[in-house]
């Protein structure tokens, strides 16, 4: 048994789990908030009681040594001993990595490089991986790329129609996001429905404030909705998915607006939020449209319009679909946008079974007995994958 710690650090937080592996029991999770203010909000999970304290920690460093002093302090463990590795989410590992990585100074290196493709993301996943590299420098630790499981897909579908050395020279292209997420769940789904991956033909929804769609073949990507950056694709929470990209000058020609500033807009102030007019977050939009809020039920047609396309376009890309997967927190908790999703799709052998969809937040198949096509709920566990590529790589190059 291995007690592995999985991280995924964002600019002022860190979230973490402990997983017993290979049984994949957790151990603890939990989370630091507003790092770097007077009120940083310390969660940790200790025998199933959320406890939760208030106090500076004023960066990444701290937050790591209060975490591994309050697995020990709230006897959660024994000694820091335990640990065997840690898993580190980064966002986006480019065209440099095609699997995850047991770090070094020089993958370190390589992931500054890659930078510029995520901006945000890729230097809070450093400040992570270095603090924990200070506090515990025997531990080994793993990097594990969000866009690996994408790595498959065939040129034809990775490049965008513009001049080639743009992608040559600057890597332009489709890499897609939500890797772990879509992997774990398409996998499970093989397990549920009792055949090799090899043989399925499966389209993954993971549909949260952030969605994405992919299509697996054979347990392997071959295509995905979200682009260059996780900006495209579906109409999400406040991202404005697919637009033509001529509306950018456009929109800074009628308003002031500078690149940057239009592109925030379409980041943090589009989709379901600018839609509606007053929230980014499904369940008040589904509340506001049952008391009949127009923009609240144009905000829910447009989310599904988008999936209900996607579905469409995969099945026929692969010639066919044996399941539909839904995962994260709308996917798995609201019934309305399954429903919603699946409608119409009879033609292609989808049939939902009412009562079955009114699952929430737990594994279920929700087609009608006599469906030809599966369609599943099954709740994403990205920790779950960071543990096992930690696990394979960490604890495995330990022994040998």
């Amino acid at each position: 048994m291995a007690l592995i710690l999985a991280i995924n650090a964002g600019s002022s937080s860190l979230k973490f789990q402990i997983l017993d592996m290979p049984d994949e029991r957790l151990v603890t999770k939990g989370s630091v908030e507003r790092i770097g203010l007077p009120d940083s909000i310390f969660s940790i999970s200790v025998k199933g009681e959320k406890k939760q304290e208030i106090y500076s920690i004023p960066d990444h460093e701290k937050a790591v040594r209060e975490l591994l002093k309050k697995l020990t302090s709230l006897q959660i463990i024994h000694s820091l001993s335990e640990i065997e590795g840690v898993g580190h989410r980064v966002l986006h590992g480019g065209e440099s990595f095609n699997d995850s990585v047991l770090i070094t100074d020089e993958v370190i290196k390589k992931i500054e490089s890659l930078s510029d493709l995520a901006p945000l993301h890729i230097p809070a996943n450093l400040v992570g991986i270095k603090a924990f590299r200070e506090v515990l420098p025997d531990v080994p630790e793993v990097a594990v790329f969000d866009t690996v499981f994408h790595q498959t897909m065939e040129s034809s579908t990775y490049l965008y129609g513009l001049p080639y050395e743009y992608y040559k020279d600057y890597g332009i292209r489709k890499y897609g996001f939500h890797g772990m997420s879509h992997q774990y769940v398409t996998f499970r789904a093989a397990e549920m429905i009792g055949r090799p991956i090899e043989e399925l033909k499966l389209i993954s929804c993971h549909l949260g404030n952030g969605s994405s769609i992919t299509a697996v073949k054979g347990g392997k990507s071959i295509d995905t909705s979200m682009g260059f950056t996780p900006l495209a694709g579906l109409t999400m929470g406040t991202r404005s998915g697919d637009i033509d990209p001529a509306l950018i000058p456009y929109i800074m020609d009628k308003t002031g607006m500078n690149a940057s500033e239009v592109i925030n807009v379409l980041n943090k102030k589009s989709g379901l939020l600018g839609i509606s007019g007053f929230s980014s977050d499904l369940r008040d939009i589904e509340k506001e449209a049952r008391r009949g809020n127009r923009r609240a039920g144009l905000a829910i047609e447009v989310f599904v319009e988008r999936i209900h396309k996607y579905i469409g376009s995969y099945a026929a890309k692969m010639s066919g679909v044996d399941a539909i997967i839904f995962t994260a927190g709308i996917g798995e908790h609201s019934s309305l946008i399954r429903e919603r999703v699946l409608d119409g799709l009879e033609f292609m052998g989808i049939h939902c079974d009412a009562e079955m969809n009114k699952v929430n937040g737990k594994e279920q198949f929700i087609n009608a007995p006599d469906s030809p096509v599966k369609v599943l709920v099954i709740p994403t566990n990205e920790e779950v994958m960071i543990a096992r590529d930690t696990v394979r790589l960490s604890v495995h190059h330990q022994k040998i």
